[in-house]
């Protein structure tokens, strides 16, 4: 006798990323935290080994008076200052000439659920990275959808090749194309696509919809954490040469930006040629959000407005001191490997660097014995995550060397 549907996947879940985080934390009060690499969270940690919290963030948050912390948002897709603003704060001297709406939603991982269960009908299938967040899939089958996955990289660049099959093989048995592409700062190789690149894509695309409509789902998560902060939103202007059958909604996450990963605030963004296509997206995700959520936290869009609008200026400059930091660790890791030659995903920016392993036996032994000898990781598939956005410089130094040794003795 069951309670839930027929169809439900009752295999317990299993956070792979929590789950390493506890045994980091348990060798750690055991062994001393000095004795231990924990390169396991994806937040934002400082040298001090603590979370970050904007004080540019965080500073208001505490001052906003508790009936506006209380307070229901005005629209189930989110207030409208703070529309705007989401908006304004990604398409910022960006020449876009698309249709557009924004709703809000619980974190980027709500945009990219809205759009799961909104765009495909059940037992369709959705278009993934075979290199990428975990809950990808596990959204795609809580929504009854299969999954399959393209290739992300051919040598040190994004698999078109294997992107344009995948997509073509879908296209064979479905009327509808849903794909995701994580883009910039890859979560979790930290690859971000060249301008040529996304060019490819949309021209392939282009010629894709004109049997079915396509939907690109670009999850924009890390976008606020880019190297090149400037130019980090120039290639959304290449949306504009996308054809009436080709929709782009972009997953935006406030909670990554702001670090302020327990609000769960973000926002879904839709774009497309025609206002009517948006009109339909919107109407379907509000209906999704009021079903699903009902209301964002208040006091979080409230935040966000006045971070980039009144406090911008501080907001970016603390931002931009952890932004280094990152790039620091990140630079660190990635020449010393170089000098070990210790294999690993083309890196260019954000929160992680993956490991490039030969098969999953092998990173699952490899994972193991890094565990062994104090290295705590992440696996993902074919690769171990490191994760640099949690880990200190002096941590850092040093650390690829004692991970190829570990390597060479599996």
């Amino acid at each position: 006798m069951t309670f839930t549907r027929k169809s439900a996947d009752l295999i317990p879940i299993v956070d792979t990323v929590f789950a390493v985080v506890q045994l980091a934390k348990e060798d750690k009060e055991k062994n001393g935290p000095e004795n231990v690499v924990d390169a396991t969270i994806g937040a934002l940690y400082g040298e001090d080994g603590k979370l970050v919290a904007f004080e540019s963030v965080f500073d208001n948050y505490d001052k906003i008076p508790h009936a506006v912390k209380a307070a229901y948002a005005s629209s189930f897709i989110g207030n409208e200052g703070f529309r705007k603003e989401v908006y304004s704060w990604l398409f910022d001297n960006i020449n876009s000439n698309l249709k557009y709406e924004v709703i809000a939603t619980p974190g980027g991982s709500g945009a990219v659920a809205l759009t799961f269960q909104s765009i495909l009908e059940e037992n369709q299938t959705v278009i993934i990275p075979d290199i990428a967040w975990g809950s990808y899939k596990l959204m795609a089958s809580q929504n009854n959808l299969k999954s399959v996955t393209y290739s992300m990289f051919d040598n040190n660049k994004f698999n078109i090749n294997s992107f344009k099959e995948t997509i073509l093989d879908v296209a064979k048995t479905q009327d509808k194309i849903l794909v995701v592409i994580n883009d910039p700062c890859h979560n979790p190789t930290g690859y971000t696509m060249s301008k040529e690149e996304w060019i490819e894509i949309i021209n392939f695309l282009n010629e894709v919809s004109k049997e079915i409509p396509c939907v690109i789902l670009n999850d924009v998560a890390y976008i606020d954490y880019s190297y090149d902060l400037d130019n980090s939103r120039k290639y959304l202007e290449l949306f504009n040469n996308i054809s009436d059958g080709l929709m782009v909604i972009l997953a935006f996450s406030i909670s990554k930006s702001l670090t302020s990963y327990g609000l769960r605030c973000g926002a879904a963004i839709p774009l497309a040629t025609k206002q009517e296509s948006v009109d339909q997206v919107r109407i379907v995700f509000e209906k999704g959000a009021r079903a699903t959520w009902s209301n964002i936290p208040n006091a979080a869009m409230e935040n966000f407005t006045w971070v980039v609008s009144e406090n911008k200026e501080n907001f970016l400059k603390e931002k931009q001191h952890y932004i280094d930091l990152i790039k620091k660790r990140s630079s660190i890791f990635i020449e010393e490997a170089k000098e070990v030659n210790l294999s690993h995903y083309p890196y260019m920016e954000g929160f992680f660097v993956t490991l490039n392993m030969p098969s999953n036996e092998i990173r699952d032994k490899y994972h193991q014995k890094l565990m062994d000898n104090h290295i705590y990781t992440v696996c993902v598939n074919k690769g171990i995550r490191v994760a640099m956005c949690s880990l200190s410089v002096d941590k850092t130094y040093g650390l690829a060397k004692k991970m190829k040794e570990i390597y060479k003795s599996i």
